[in-house]
């Protein structure tokens, strides 16, 4: 089984790249974050080309921000299109944002997680943050066969940020987030990248400002955190560096996961040498 999880940042303007990337990588789930589509506009741009690609689909999206989708060529079942118990914000009269939607794909419970900015540690949506990774870690309640993935919003270690020093004052890095993150691991999940490819400055994010993909100064918040079943299936996890690269693309690159085998050529992420320049 292959899975990745991507953030598309625009499921719409990454139509022309998100089926291209879907026939070469040939994913058996699909976690998407960003979709920034109604579930009525998600339908009527992708149910047909990924029908014909073999998928089932779950999409929970509010329109202009938000949007998490699952696709899968392996089973879609029990569908769970919110997080139970999830925060509401900035109030409790507030609908739930779409930020998480799950389902039992090929014997694995598969959440695709959008976990909130936080913004500012002195900012509201910082405690709602906070608020919602709990929720997160509450909801999964069989870990061993779990994979939470997605747009984790924080970057596990300095070793996953180009400086830490840029982000003391912001969100992404401070103790309470990873507190949080460590909580998941806590109850049984692996960030089997990580455990996969312990050396630093592998990332999966990098700000369309100052060029900062072709320097790779970017920040690694994009997480397949799996159980014990999954994580001891890993073949291969990468970064799928190409992705990010050419006309149009996501400020994220998609996380790449194989469980059981790998495919010849594929193993590894595709991560230049730090003393290398990103072409």
């Amino acid at each position: 089984m292959r899975l990745a999880t991507w953030n598309v940042n625009s499921a719409l303007s990454r139509l022309p790249r998100l089926l291209p990337w879907l026939d070469e990588r040939s994913p058996d789930v699909v976690c998407l974050q960003e979709t920034k589509l109604s579930d009525e506009a998600f339908a009527e741009a992708f149910d047909g080309p990924l029908a014909e690609r073999g998928y089932q689909v779950a999409h929970v999206g509010e329109g202009r921000w938000n949007g998490v989708a699952l696709l899968s060529r392996v089973g879609l079942d029990d569908v769970e299109r919110e997080l139970p118990g999830a925060p509401r914000f900035p109030d409790a009269d507030s609908p739930v944002e779409a930020r998480a939607v799950t389902a039992t794909c090929g014997g694995l419970r598969v959440t695709s997680v959008y976990v909130p900015n936080g913004r500012a540690p002195a900012d509201p949506h910082y405690a709602y943050k906070l608020e919602w990774l709990a929720a997160l870690r509450e909801s999964v309640t069989k870990p061993a066969t779990a994979v939470v993935a997605g747009d984790m919003n924080i970057a596990p270690t300095d070793a996953d940020v180009w400086d830490p020093a840029l982000f003391t004052e912001s969100t992404h890095v401070t103790p309470p987030e990873r507190e949080a993150l460590a909580g998941l691991l806590g109850i049984g999940l692996h960030d089997v990248f990580r455990d996969r490819w312990p050396d630093p400055h592998l990332y999966t994010y990098w700000d369309y400002q100052k060029g900062r993909f072709h320097q790779d100064k970017g920040m690694r918040i994009d997480l397949v955190l799996a159980g014990d079943d999954p994580a001891g299936r890993v073949a291969a996890a990468w970064v799928d560096r190409k992705a990010r690269k050419g006309k149009g693309p996501s400020d994220h690159a998609p996380v790449i996961v194989d469980l059981d085998t790998a495919p010849d050529g594929e193993i590894g992420p595709i991560v230049p040498p730090a003393s290398n320049p990103v072409r």
